[in-house]
């Protein structure tokens, strides 16, 4: 027999105690904040990067994986994820070699099917992920190497990148230094970004060049920052 439920006047629909509370902010970031992603990159430049961000209700594995073959990076993601468990997202973060070769262009464009294939996210950059962090200071549609983004840097941050951009020291503070720079902007990065990919999403994937979806792995972890 189904339960009796109290009958409410319609004089007291409106009061207070009989209103439905909705859940504080610190509720919602609580049942949020278990949710995790899996970041594997090639180098320690992206994954310092990325472990920079201020981020609130998620947890973010970061793992460098170091320089290898793109399709050996799909597998050793499938196998971190057999070993630890599973995650709410997986991204690969690479780009192209630079000595671009029918070799290299077939991993390249492999790989990224390949993961995808498998449910990751694939944040690839052609021609180097130093594209991302150019983006946010010029924008480019021009099939540079990546010592122009070197060079550019270089230039934008009073160092030899090449020499010393890939230290440790550097690239733990990379993020802040993007933050803090005032000619340098993440948002006309992210629209930079965006409008690079438009142009070229309909090329295989080695002949997108410039192009880098960073951006989706960035907004992301923007949307899960503090505020």
């Amino acid at each position: 027999m189904p339960k009796k439920t109290k009958a409410i006047k319609k004089t007291d629909r409106k009061k207070a105690w009989l209103r439905k509370v909705k859940p504080s902010l610190y509720e919602i970031e609580t049942k949020e904040v278990n949710k995790t992603i899996l970041i594997v990159s090639e180098g320690q430049t992206e994954k310092l990067y990325f472990e920079s961000f201020p981020v609130l209700t998620l947890t973010v594995k970061a793992i460098d994986l170091g320089g290898q073959s793109k399709q050996r990076l799909i597998g050793a993601t499938e196998s971190i994820i057999k070993n630890n468990g599973q995650y709410d997202e997986v991204w690969c973060v690479f780009d192209m070699d630079a000595n671009g070769g029918e070799k290299e262009y077939s991993d390249f464009d492999n790989s990224i099917l390949s993961g995808m294939k498998k449910g990751y996210n694939v944040a690839y950059s052609n021609d180097s992920f130093e594209l991302w962090f150019y983006l946010h200071y010029d924008f480019t549609d021009q099939r540079n190497h990546r010592d122009f983004y070197y060079k550019a840097l270089s230039k934008y941050w009073n160092i030899n990148y090449e020499k010393d951009g890939k230290s440790y020291a550097f690239c733990s503070k990379t993020y802040f230094i993007l933050k803090e720079d005032e000619e340098a902007c993440q948002k006309d990065a992210v629209e930079r970004a965006k409008s690079l990919y438009a142009q070229q999403k309909h090329l295989p994937y080695h002949k997108q060049n410039p192009v880098t979806k960073v951006y989706e792995l960035v907004e992301l972890l923007n949307n899960n920052c503090r505020k």
